[in-house]
């Protein structure tokens, strides 16, 4: 039998790198019990999980409530937690009310695009299209903004749940830039000012390289700059 233990719901915004770190290292052992560097995502089952707790660990370095921060309700948050994780529980300490974050518009616009492209059954892909849609309105890369280690993780994601969508990315764009892409060709518009990719100055935009360290361990790297002599 496990014994329970307990998600911060909420956390406090810092410019600590360290403390991010430590708050997003300790989020991932708590739901997983191992370190991100060591997950095992060799089954489809230990993937998913994967990306739920990199997505639910990355939150909670931003500050503020983790429901908001991963794109779902307090009841949806609950539900992730009793599928796939069903030794970790949500305290909060006072009810908590609708909450909408800037850019709400956008996110259901990206949402909605990733629910009609789902290709595997139940709960998971309906999170799953939410917490990517929250966490895509962040700056940087969106596998950076999901917690995953590599844009790979992040194709995996998409062609294992939203197949129909990933494989329309032919030319492997990056994926956020597709996303914004596919919206405006689905409403009839032109997002880009040349027919040809390779002729317009914007290409590095929309297919730049997307390598570089995770959230997590470009914090780690930072911290050990911090404290080298």
């Amino acid at each position: 039998m496990f014994e329970t233990q307990t998600l911060p719901f909420s956390a406090g915004g810092t410019t600590d790198a360290s403390e991010d770190l430590h708050t997003g290292m300790a989020a991932y052992r708590l739901l997983t019990g191992v370190a991100p560097a060591d997950a095992d995502i060799t089954s489809d089952r230990d993937f998913d999980r994967h990306v739920l707790a990199s997505i639910l660990s990355v939150a909670t370095m931003d500050g503020g409530l983790l429901a908001e921060k991963a794109g779902l309700s307090c009841h949806e948050l609950a539900a992730v937690l009793d599928q796939y994780f069903p030794s970790i529980q949500i305290e909060v300490e006072e009810p908590i009310s609708n909450f909408e974050c800037d850019g709400a518009d956008e996110i259901a616009m990206v949402r909605d695009l990733l629910l009609a492209q789902r290709s595997t059954n139940g709960d998971i892909g309906r999170w799953l299209a939410a917490m990517i849609a929250r966490r895509a309105i962040e700056p940087n890369h969106l596998w950076e903004d999901l917690g995953l280690r590599n844009r790979g993780e992040l194709s995996r994601l998409l062609n294992r749940h939203f197949a129909p969508l990933a494989a329309r990315n032919i030319n492997n764009m990056r994926w956020k830039r597709f996303f914004y892409r596919m919206l405006c060709e689905d409403d009839g518009l032109l997002m880009c000012t040349t027919p040809i990719c390779t002729q317009c100055n914007d290409f590095s935009v929309c297919f730049g390289d997307e390598s570089g360290e995770s959230r997590m361990a470009e914090r780690r790297r930072d911290v050990l700059l911090r404290a080298a002599p």
